[in-house]
């Protein structure tokens, strides 16, 4: 008798390997559990006839291994005890088995992708319904809270529409004293705006800086506007500017021309090598500043320009456009950032209808201001920090009506909708 083993990951599979190689007229010989899945030994219906003269052969078929059937059925024949016709009706039988037990484990599979639908289905009903009862609850703090807390509200109203964001608002106004104002607000913000110390000044310390931040951010022109300061205090001699931006067209010969002006040396970089060489011959200028090519803050080569820096040893300032939203700040340093940020630069506050916002990122990241700059005027546009003036022009725009602004009735709505969390501490004076 040439019997054959198959061997697979459950019946089916089994049955499916005996049918292509034997044929659909197969005799199923016995079925039983092994380590790898399913056993079947099976022969040719033709080979029957020669049950007295053949022997058995073994040969293995097996396919990937899973999860073992649960039934067993087994139906041994041999040819010392069993006839041909009665080997040939046990084989049926084991067939019959065997599809039986196919379909049973076909059937429980759709069943339990079926529970499994269910049951995310009605999962997500209840996320959703759990989702609109914390909204509804939410609504009626607010609005109880305009009822009796008219100050608080008003305060964190106000707030959010000079541009703080919300979490950042709320975390201010959980902390306030009862009996504080406005003026507890702004002190606490004081406080937590971060500006560079007499010994850290950029110029006044020197080194090797590199500009870094979005396209459109003014590093080209903060870098002139930083190496007029340094030129005017130190002398042209002292200060070299280099360019790594070598795709943005003419943005060489724009810093070349400042430089021109400055009296200052301009020299251009293509890669880390270029720039190891480059600032090893400028190791006796007082302050060297770089001006970088500027790439959207999800580009790949952030991450490549920042990790050449860090080979270089060059310390990074962030530019800040005081113009883009929250969200786009937060982003920016999270993309930006790192151990090399020593600080940052907002620019274009002269553009910005409020200053609410990149204080709020300002703050919440812990960030350390060098310097602002307001214009395109080189060197005038560029101060060093005063916070109070800062905080002064962002709540000046306090009551001052405006399209974007929130009203009285929209404002529970639209907390309701806000989560509390805010990304960094405030810290108390």
């Amino acid at each position: 008798m040439n019997a054959r083993k198959f061997i697979a990951v459950n019946s089916r599979e089994a049955l499916k390997l005996v049918r292509i190689e034997l044929g659909e007229d197969a005799v199923i010989l016995s079925n039983r559990k092994v380590n790898e899945g399913v056993e079947i030994v099976a022969m040719a219906g033709t080979e029957l006839a020669h049950l007295s003269e053949t022997r058995v052969s073994e040969t293995r078929v097996t396919a990937p291994r899973a999860e073992k059937p649960r039934a067993e059925t087994r139906i041994e024949a041999t040819r010392e005890s069993l006839s041909p016709h009665a080997l040939h009706q046990a084989a049926l039988l084991g067939a019959k088995v065997i599809e039986a037990n196919a379909a049973r484990e076909v059937q429980q599979t759709k069943q339990a992708e079926k529970s499994s639908l269910s049951a995310d289905h009605l999962l997500g009903e209840l996320k959703s319904m759990h989702n609109m009862m914390q909204e509804q609850m939410a609504c009626m703090s607010w609005a109880n809270m305009q009822q009796q807390d008219p100050k608080r509200s008003g305060m964190l109203r106000d707030l959010i529409n000079v541009g703080f964001s919300p979490a950042l608002s709320r975390l201010l106004l959980d902390k306030m004293p009862s009996d504080a104002d406005i003026s507890w607000v702004r002190r606490i913000l004081a406080h937590n705006l971060h500006t560079a110390r007499p010994q850290d000044d950029i110029v006044a310390r020197g080194g090797v800086y590199a500009l870094v931040g979005p396209t459109g951010v003014g590093k080209t022109t903060t870098t002139a506007k930083l190496a007029a300061r340094a030129v005017v205090r130190y002398g042209a001699d002292k200060v070299a500017l280099v360019t790594t931006d070598s795709y943005r067209i003419g943005a060489h010969e724009q810093l070349k021309i400042y430089g021109k002006i400055l009296g200052v040396a301009v020299h251009a970089v293509r890669d880390t090598n270029d720039l190891k060489l480059t600032l090893s011959g400028l190791k006796h200028k007082h302050l060297v500043l770089i001006d970088t090519m500027g790439v959207g803050q999800r580009d790949s080569r952030v991450a490549e320009q920042a990790k050449m820096f860090d080979e270089v040893g060059a310390a990074r300032i962030l530019l800040l456009n005081a113009t883009s939203a929250g969200g786009t700040l937060d982003d920016v340093i999270k993309m930006y950032g790192g151990s090399g940020i020593i600080g940052c630069i907002p620019t274009k506050l002269d553009e910005a209808a409020s200053l609410g916002t990149v204080l709020d990122v300002i703050a919440r990241h812990k960030l350390v201001m060098h310097y602002i700059a307001s214009g395109q005027r080189v060197p005038e546009d560029l101060h060093e920090v005063n916070v109070e003036y800062l905080l002064h022009r962002t709540f000046k725009e306090i009551g001052k009506p405006a399209s974007f602004d929130l009203q009285e009735m929209e404002f529970p709505a639209f907390m309701a909708g806000v989560t509390a969390k805010s990304n960094m501490g405030v810290q108390h004076a």
